[in-house]
This record gives C-alpha cells, structure tokens and sequence, in this order.
C-alpha cells in the first residue's frame, strides 16, 4: 500500500489516498457513463483532503446514497462514497498523479440495474423504477 497524491484540474482541491491499485473500476448507471470516470476503490478512511475541501461542490441523485463531489472551479469530478459501499470512495483514478506507468485491470461495475427512485427520476436515468 503506497500513498498516492490527487487533485483536480485547475488544482484547488488536493487530496491524498493509500491504495496499491490493483483494480479500476468503471460504472454503466447514466451518471457514471457521462463523465466516463475510471475509479478505485479505496476505504473512506484511507482518503484525504489535502487542500480545497472548501471548493468541493456536493451532487447527489436518485436514491440520495452515494455522494457525488467535484470541483466548483474547474468542474472536475474527483471522488464520491460510494452507493453499494458507502464506506468506500470510488476515486478519479485520472485525478491521481504518477499512474501511467501501472498496467491495472479495469472492471465493469453494473450500476445501469441499480434501483431507482420513481418520484424523482429523470426519463434518461436507467434503472427499475422504484
């Protein structure tokens, strides 16, 4: 386990997080598929924000579980707990510094089936309707 330095683009938010790497993740419900996000998951505990904590903006739909936190300034998504492990952080492994040089595996997690909330929901949003 090494620690692994992150930020987001224009550099306000700063965040540390301790992870060997093995394994990247990306996710098929509507949000996780427009931003195109590789992730790691990494224990809520072994993540920490560095600089900019201030310059994080919230966003959570549907269910209201998972939380969803970007950047304000320049937009980027960098991290969000987790909905099917809230004690985990699916982190932006392209916020992460010194990576391009790990081969990982990169694995589908099904979010598309993921339940939805009928009274909310969006048309474009896939999912059982609740």
């Amino acid at each position: 386990m090494k620690t692994i330095k992150g930020n987001c683009h224009c550099g306000e938010v700063q965040f540390e997080i301790k992870s060997s790497l093995k394994e990247f993740t990306t996710c098929d419900c509507s949000l996780c598929t427009m931003r195109n996000a590789i992730m790691v998951k990494v224990p809520e505990a072994d993540v920490s924000i560095t600089a900019g904590k201030d310059s994080l903006s919230l966003y959570q739909w549907n269910m209201k579980i998972a939380k969803h936190y970007f950047c304000k300034s320049c937009g980027i998504y960098v991290f969000h707990n987790k909905r099917s492990g809230p004690d985990y952080m699916g982190v932006n492994v392209n916020c992460l510094q010194n990576t391009g040089d790990t081969a990982v595996e990169i694995h589908t997690t099904s979010g598309y089936k993921m339940s939805v909330n009928k009274a909310e929901a969006k048309p474009h949003w896939p999912g059982p309707r609740e």
